[in-house]
């Protein structure tokens, strides 16, 4: 793959552009009206986070399809350390379910943008997002922040096109090829950490998802019949090996995306509400990332203050919704992030999980800094509580509902005595 401090700039009379290439039909497109339409010499870039062969092929297509110089960088290692890791130590879900795949994988790439548009010289960066998503504010938020002068081409918001058809003869017309049926009806985007699935068929939110749809996931009436036990463990809030390996970021969340898509684990279909103000119904497959943060909460379950993990909790919907609405560079993420990575540092231990039938439990736990202290909270004699001093702490807790509760009877009887007189 094309590594970025090795690759040689381009030289051409034109102004260059910095276009984020998938290889589908919309960036392929893109790629060639930005040639006709704009007289731009367009620099493709393809980030590598995780989705396999595709990414040389669309590198390869991008020079076919008329790019001065074609990019693709290998990040899954720095997309899991940098970017999914430190997310998972704030534990966040976006609307108590989404665990962010498509909104997380966005700064990465918009920075790698910034980088080869320095490098190249390029006067703008373009984007395959449409006008009506949330990818076009995380893409142009995050190189904003990086680059507070640079100038982004969103085609999508500006050429002529009303839909399919269009989009189908200005393909013919320049020569990309087109596929005759279409034979998935919605749009998809993957990386390490999850597949997501939208659009077509998915827009009525009353429809199952075609079976044939998942990639990641066997379905629950597929996996095997029987149960698979997992041991994960965490240093300072990040795991670290599975079953005794240690593993790389990257490799581990591949072998946790592995074990956990045998078994069925880690589907989600919702309806989320994007940061353009409408609603979305999105299928997600996110196996690894799914039992990762269960068992990072069953070792914090013992690793963590009880007044601290319920402050993490109360702040982690806010993080989450910094990240889903592109954020990701803000001043107010970035404070938020040395609280979560100070709370995550004491998050060390091990989790035994059961994963069976599209189901996952946690079956077991420990760490070496636990605050479990089994005398303490033993039903048999033992340790340092006294348990006549539990009175006091309820009547004391109880004193403003006592109070509250003889005004309110004295506000009754004051009208009773009222009408009687």
């Amino acid at each position: 793959m094309t590594q970025l401090n090795d690759a040689t700039p381009t030289t051409a009379s034109k102004p260059k552009i910095v276009l984020a290439y998938s290889g589908g039909l919309d960036t392929s497109i893109i790629l060639k009206w930005l040639q006709t339409e704009r007289n731009y010499d367009v620099v493709c870039f393809t980030a590598d986070l995780g989705q396999g062969d595709e990414v040389e092929e669309a590198r390869v297509k991008a020079l076919n399809t008329g790019a001065v110089a074609a990019y693709a960088l290998d990040l899954k290692e720095e997309f899991v350390r940098d970017y999914v890791f430190p997310m998972f130590r704030a534990a966040p879900h976006y609307e108590g379910y989404y665990l962010l795949g498509t909104s997380i994988a966005r700064p990465l790439i918009a920075k790698k943008l910034v980088e080869i548009a320095a490098k190249e010289g390029a006067v703008a960066v373009s984007h395959g997002a449409t006008g009506k998503g949330n990818d076009q504010v995380r893409f142009e938020m995050s190189a904003l922040a990086l680059e507070p002068e640079i100038v982004t081409v969103a085609p999508w918001r500006e050429w002529e096109f009303q839909g399919r058809a269009d989009l189908e003869a200005f393909a013919h017309e320049h020569g990309i090829p087109v596929p005759t049926t279409k034979k998935d009806p919605w749009s998809t985007d993957a990386n390490l950490l999850h597949i997501s699935y939208e659009g077509g068929i998915l827009e009525d939110p009353w429809a199952e998802p075609p079976a044939h749809m998942f990639k990641l996931t066997r379905s629950a009436e597929d996996a095997p019949s029987e149960a698979e036990y997992l041991e994960i463990s965490f240093e300072a809030g990040n795991p670290v090996s599975i079953n005794g390996e240690a593993l790389s970021p990257a490799a581990l969340l591949a072998k946790a995306n592995e074990v956990a898509g045998l078994h069925g684990v880690g589907r989600l279909d919702m309806v989320e509400n994007r940061f353009v103000g409408m609603k979305s119904r999105g299928v997600y497959e996110t196996p690894g990332g799914t039992i990762l943060q269960l068992a990072r909460r069953a070792v914090e379950s013992l690793t963590l203050d009880r007044e601290v993990v319920h402050q993490r909790d109360q702040l982690s919907p806010k993080y989450a919704e910094l990240v889903y609405n592109g954020f990701w560079f803000a001043p107010e993420r970035e404070a938020l992030q040395v609280y979560f990575d100070h709370v995550a540092s004491s998050v060390t231990g091990t989790a035994r999980l059961k994963l069976y039938k599209g189901a996952v439990q946690v079956v077991g736990r420990k760490a070496p800094k636990s605050l479990y202290d089994k005398d303490l909270v033993s039903f048999e004699a033992g340790g340092d509580y006294n348990q006549h001093d539990a009175g006091a702490f309820i009547k004391l807790n109880a004193l403003r509902l006592r109070v509250k509760a003889r005004s309110d009877a004295k506000a009754q009887v004051q009208p009773q005595q009222a009408q009687e007189v």
